[in-house]
């Protein structure tokens, strides 16, 4: 299986990590290669910017297809173009945010998000609300740091998730953790000792490694998106920008 990873962003230093992030979730067998978008937005962290990236989003998922690829995540907690993605492939197609999501429903019966801004709140609660899982979530918690400045500090920002996370549980009720940026991805298994050094006995949720995990599970069951949500839609791409185009 070959997954490729969509970077929807034109912050191409994410690009090392992020392929080191979903070739350690991947299964042996799994070939992993990652696409960064042209132009866009350096970050995503609004409707706006989702808004400006789907169309590239829409171009890199062609062009995976075309160059033999069976699946695509979409690396970015939005999920964005993803849904537009699907009736323009014929491929599987996932964002990060469905699939933690819907891993965290099984594992409890309320789960938390720690996000890295309190803006994001809403945006998290909608995503909820359409993915039909809001009734089991509990809150969204803001580390209050933005995307770029993640590395910064990593003693900091580490510390940030693990109080977030025990506060969710605590206060919230959560009884399992998303991680709510791709950003913060690879540091679920710390989070989660964590907790437990703390007595705090849940379960926290890489969202690379659960997009990864549904995207191999969806191929080896020969199963795609169905076309009576996703009507296929192929033409009017000169309506989308040329490769050359800047937003």
């Amino acid at each position: 299986m070959h997954l490729r990873v969509i970077n929807p962003t034109t912050t191409t230093s994410w690009v090392p990590d992020t392929l080191a992030m979903f070739e350690a979730a991947a299964s042996p067998g799994t070939q992993v290669s990652v696409a960064t978008i042209p132009a866009g937005t350096g970050s995503i962290e609004s409707r706006r910017d989702e808004a400006l990236v789907t169309p590239w989003v829409l171009l890199a998922a062609r062009e995976a297809e075309a160059e033999g690829c069976d699946a695509i995540a979409v690396d970015c907690m939005l999920d964005p173009g993803v849904h537009a993605a699907r009736e323009v492939v014929g491929i599987p197609v996932l964002g990060p945010c469905e699939a933690s999501i819907h891993l965290a429903a099984t594992l409890g019966n309320a789960f938390s998000v720690i996000s890295v801004a309190e803006h994001h709140r809403t945006l998290k609660i909608e995503q909820a609300r359409r993915y039909g899982v809001a009734p089991r979530l509990a809150s969204v918690r803001s580390l209050d740091i933005p995307v770029l400045d993640l590395d910064d500090d990593p003693a900091r920002t580490f510390a940030a998730m693990a109080l977030r996370a025990r506060e969710a549980v605590e206060i919230d009720r959560a009884e399992a953790i998303v991680l709510g940026c791709t950003g913060l991805a690879g540091q679920a298994a710390e989070v989660q000792r964590a907790l437990a050094d703390e007595g705090i006995d849940v379960p926290v949720i890489d969202p690379s490694a659960a997009t990864t995990r549904l995207l191999e599970t969806t191929v080896s069951m020969a199963l795609r998106s169905s076309r009576v949500t996703y009507s296929r839609r192929t033409g009017a791409t000169s309506a989308w920008p040329a490769a050359s185009a800047r937003i």
